[in-house]
């Protein structure tokens, strides 16, 4: 059996777009071609831990698996540790959740990141690409990440800070944070445990609890910028991309 496991989270009450997983690319629910590209990345069974019964339904049907979790969550991190525990399943060493609004993510960026936890032995990984424009840098939308070193295409350096306001003015080592997380799962269980800190409520950036517990979080650089969907307009710009492409 693989060590590792994907695990997507998802619910319908989203505040910015509600219920995107079930928007539709090409005839498919959001979150079905996300679980696409987590098999596409033939690293270890995908599963969606969902909220809700609408959510379940909508992948089954598309042939994915799907795992009930509940409603008292704050974040996607939460979830999938849920889902992780009804599982049951043993020998997993590592789990990576992907964002359940994502559905244009890269599978190789998905096993670039656990090849370089594999090889680095690291509590936590994740993706950033390199911000190209300034809107990008200002768009409180778009998650940045500052590094410890300048991201290369072989390296995997320490985050130091996640952010959505731009108020750097030193701008180097500054990149768009993707929603891709690979973590140890005795990490995983560690996280889930510790208490939600001002800086990640203030900031509604989960991944600001590890950091400021000391937990540290290693980044790669991605091969592409996959469009998280948050608006309205971020889905339909994605829509027109995907089934152009088709």
């Amino acid at each position: 059996m693989k060590k590792v496991l994907i695990l997507i989270p998802s619910r319908m009450s989203a505040k910015r777009l509600p219920g995107k997983p079930l928007l539709k690319i090409n005839n498919l629910p959001l979150i079905s071609h996300v679980v696409k590209r987590g098999e596409e990345a033939e690293l270890g069974e995908v599963i969606v831990c969902a909220e809700d019964k609408e959510i379940a339904n909508a992948v089954e049907e598309n042939g994915g698996r799907v795992i009930l979790t509940g409603s008292h969550h704050n974040n996607g991190t939460e979830r999938i540790y849920e889902g992780l525990k009804k599982l049951q399943l043993r020998g997993i060493e590592h789990v990576i959740s992907l964002q359940g609004d994502e559905p244009a993510i890269n599978p190789e960026d998905i096993k670039n990141l656990y090849s370089f936890m594999t090889k680095y032995n690291c509590e936590i990984g994740t993706l950033a690409s390199t911000i190209k424009d300034k809107a990008t840098l200002k768009n409180e939308n778009v998650v940045k990440v500052k590094t410890s070193e300048k991201l290369k295409n072989n390296n995997f350096v320490i985050a130091i800070n996640f952010f959505r306001d731009y108020f750097l003015k030193n701008e180097l080592n500054i990149y768009h944070h993707h929603g891709i997380y690979c973590y140890k799962t005795e990490t995983l269980e560690k996280f889930v445990n510790l208490k939600q800190t001002e800086n990640e409520i203030k900031n509604r950036l989960e991944q600001l609890r590890a950091v400021d517990n000391n937990i540290k979080i290693n980044v790669a650089l991605s091969k592409s910028s996959p469009i998280g969907i948050d608006t309205n307009e971020d889905y339909l710009a994605l829509k027109k991309i995907m089934e152009y492409k088709s």
